[in-house]
């Protein structure tokens, strides 16, 4: 498998936070987060392509390693009936080859077992990319959401000043539910300029976590006020 195609994969999975918090700064946001999901799209059929290249060459290998301990039972059979024969001289071929095969059978054993991680560990890869767009792509129905209450707002207001007061609030709590996620994480402040690695893996799934939560509370504490 190319690195760079698993590197690839380790950046979106691991890069969403930072892509989003991007998104939101960017003067296009919608576009910025359109375009992350289309490169999740793309990076799947790289990883579906791939994927099948190294079940076809699963299969050749399988089928190399059962060809050879086939001919190894084949030369058992014949040094048998050399040896009844009387042909040592036969024998001693059929033994020679024998060795040799014995050589490559491990090699190609450990390929298949290689073949089947490698197998693996795109399926796991492709598994966490589906995972990784329907997140994504909950991040941009809540961001258009967000867009649609803030132009709502305005309009009940009548102010076009308003209407910039209100995004910017949209994006500041957006890109703050973030920050606290990785507070939460890490015990340390969000460095926009370099995100801890460590932690972008589970940062976006933990900040919707931190969302459901305060949403929560929220409901329980109007339910006990009320």
């Amino acid at each position: 498998m190319a690195e760079s195609l698993i590197s690839r994969v380790k950046r979106i999975i691991s890069g969403g936070a930072n892509a989003f918090v991007t998104a939101l700064e960017d003067a296009a946001p919608r576009v910025v987060m359109q375009e992350a999901i289309e490169e999740v799209d793309r990076t799947y059929d790289d990883l579906r392509a791939e994927l099948g290249r190294l079940v076809a060459q699963k299969h050749l290998a399988n089928k190399e390693l059962l060809a050879k301990n086939a001919r190894h039972e084949e030369l058992g059979q014949q040094l048998e009936t050399a040896l009844a024969e009387g042909r040592e001289d036969l024998a001693e071929v059929a033994v020679a080859k024998q060795l040799d095969i014995e050589a490559q059978i491990p090699v190609l054993e450990s390929n298949l077992v290689d073949l089947g991680d490698s197998e693996k560990e795109l399926e796991n890869l492709m598994a966490a990319l589906k995972a990784k767009k329907r997140e994504m792509e909950d991040d941009l129905v809540s961001f258009e959401q967000s867009q649609k209450d803030a132009e709502t707002t305005t309009l009940e207001a009548g102010g076009g000043h308003s209407a910039s007061i209100e995004t910017a609030r949209s994006v500041e709590n957006a890109t703050a539910s973030f920050e606290r996620a990785f507070k939460n994480a890490t015990g340390q402040q969000l460095d926009r300029d370099g995100l801890d690695a460590s932690a972008l893996q589970e940062l976006e799934s933990l900040a919707r976590k931190n969302r459901i939560k305060e949403r929560l509370e929220a409901a329980k504490s109007k339910m006990q006020n009320g």
